[in-house]
């Protein structure tokens, strides 16, 4: 059984906010959240989620903020869901074991340390090894379990939720982590349906991407300094944004 965006519902009553890629702009997320909590007094509802699609950490400028915030919030309601990005596998991967060459040192992974308080040498040899060794320690125990304890992909109604996409044509209760964390091509260009509408992130355009099988929220903010969310209800989809 598949589905195409022009069918798909959210579950009745439910009302869910889906906030695309953070990258260490903690502000901005701080930012989105008032705009949710506004929202929810305004137009009361039944039920509701906020789910994140991941990448919390790298290239912003206070990851360590974006964590400490998502923490907070997750211990105060439990329909506040966050979940795992590659950029975020990156960071336990390199807090396990450090290497100059890997995904955080290579993506922005000095802007998260300098967040706590470290400056991250990135060539290799003692300067690298003795930096990283002030990065792990920098670190909250809390949050490195915040990171390795984010699930992979969360669903609800016709929608499914996760940071890259899916491989097509594999049941969405099969998909692997690296599919769910990093895809692009293969998820990209796959123009027939899926069993669910896939909201993801991972792939940053200039806006919210509608497409008959999929919605990408991830609108580079990085880049624009723009966070986007997108908001589902019912049969509706609506986009909100907040920017510096």
């Amino acid at each position: 059984m598949t589905i195409e965006l022009s069918e798909a519902r959210a579950p009745p009553g439910m009302r869910i906010y889906a906030i695309g890629d953070v990258h260490g702009y903690a502000d901005l997320l701080r930012a989105m959240h008032e705009r949710i909590a506004a929202d929810l007094a305004a137009r009361p509802v039944a039920d509701w989620r906020i789910v994140h699609v991941g990448d919390y950490v790298d290239r912003g400028p206070d990851a360590k903020g974006v964590i400490d915030f998502l923490l907070r919030r997750l211990a105060e309601d439990d329909r506040i869901i966050a979940l795992r990005g590659n950029h975020d596998q990156g960071m336990i991967d390199f807090l396990q074991e450090p290497q100059p060459i890997s995904v955080f040192a290579h993506n922005g992974g000095e802007t998260t340390a300098r967040s706590y308080g470290v400056e991250l040498e990135l060539a290799p040899g003692p300067a690298f090894e003795r930096t990283a060794r002030l990065f792990r320690a920098a670190v909250p125990a809390i949050h490195a379990r915040f990171l390795a304890e984010r699930p992979f992909s969360a669903s609800f109604g016709d929608y499914f939720f996760c940071h890259a996409g899916i491989e097509p044509g594999v049941a969405l209760s099969k998909q692997s982590p690296r599919a769910l964390m990093w895809i692009r091509d293969a998820f990209l260009d796959w123009t027939g349906p899926h069993p669910k509408i896939v909201v993801h992130g991972h792939t940053p355009q200039p806006a919210v991407d509608f497409r008959a099988n999929r919605i990408n929220i991830d609108t580079g903010v990085y880049i624009r300094e723009s966070l986007a969310g997108l908001v589902l209800e019912d049969d509706r989809r609506d986009v909100i944004t907040v920017s510096r």
